[in-house]
């Protein structure tokens, strides 16, 4: 292993929307990336799609052994790990006097919870440097009605990053976050199928328009250059942080009255 070696990427919920335009950025970057998802067929499509050396791994962020054995078998492979990122999320809507207690904490387990021991075993497979990389969002900063338990997952995640940026900062491992806002992927398109709900989310995102999966990869490659840059959940939304969240729950309901 030389300086001169391509870096070894790893893409957790890499293999479709965000996760999988990051995986392409990072392959068309240069680096040898490894797209790990629970749906293995699905991971194992892209990384054929990527050629060789890039390649696909099973995983399920909410169980650490899983992680752990993932993130060693990397760099048992690779002989080196130099970017992990982390794009695993679902999310279930319901008030807060409404939502059962195991869909709140399936959501913080995924968003959360995941995104620790990606952190945790991303860090350790890593030699003196790095970068890890979280997609958070944007109900990190700004609640909506009937996401409690997602707002509360990625603002958990915005000081998550924060603390480990402190803690790896002596090993010169980066830890950065993104932080869109609507961005159309599959885990999304289903909520804007409501009537009415994507104009609202339009008409409070300054620049009008929703974003682009490339638009967050691009941001991604960047992370992994910048080597001065860690601590930071980037606010990617077309100024939609600036304005107001649309109210999900009245939307739901009018869509079901």
């Amino acid at each position: 292993m030389s300086p001169t070696d391509p870096r070894s990427a790893v893409v957790v919920g890499g293999a479709s929307g965000i996760g999988a335009a990051i995986a392409r950025a990072l392959a068309a970057d240069g680096a040898t990336v490894t797209v790990a998802d629970r749906n293995i067929a699905l991971a194992r499509e892209l990384a054929a799609e990527l050629g060789e050396p890039h390649d696909a791994a099973e995983v399920n962020v909410t169980d650490e052994g899983s992680v752990q054995e993932l993130f060693e078998s990397v760099r048992e492979r690779r002989g080196r790990l130099d970017i992990a990122v982390n794009s695993a999320g679902l999310s279930v809507a319901g008030s807060v006097t409404d939502l059962p207690v195991d869909k709140f904490r399936l959501v913080v387990d995924v968003c959360l919870t995941g995104a620790f021991l990606v952190v945790k075993h991303a860090a350790r497979a890593m030699d003196h440097g790095g970068v890890i990389i979280s997609l958070s969002s944007l109900n990190a900063r700004q609640p909506g009605t009937g996401m409690s338990a997602y707002c509360s997952a990625k603002a958990g995640l915005a000081m998550l990053t924060e603390v480990a940026a402190l803690e790896l900062a002596p090993r010169g491992i980066r830890v950065n976050a993104i932080a869109p806002g609507i961005v159309m992927t599959p885990l999304t398109t289903p909520s804007m199928s409501v009537p009415g709900l994507e104009d609202d989310y339009l008409a409070n995102t300054p620049l009008g328009r929703s974003g682009t999966p490339e638009e967050i990869a691009d941001a991604a490659v960047y992370m992994t250059h910048a080597t001065w840059l860690t601590g930071e959940s980037l606010d990617l939304n077309g100024g939609a942080h600036l304005v107001k969240y649309p109210d999900l729950l009245a939307h739901f309901r009018r869509a079901t009255a």
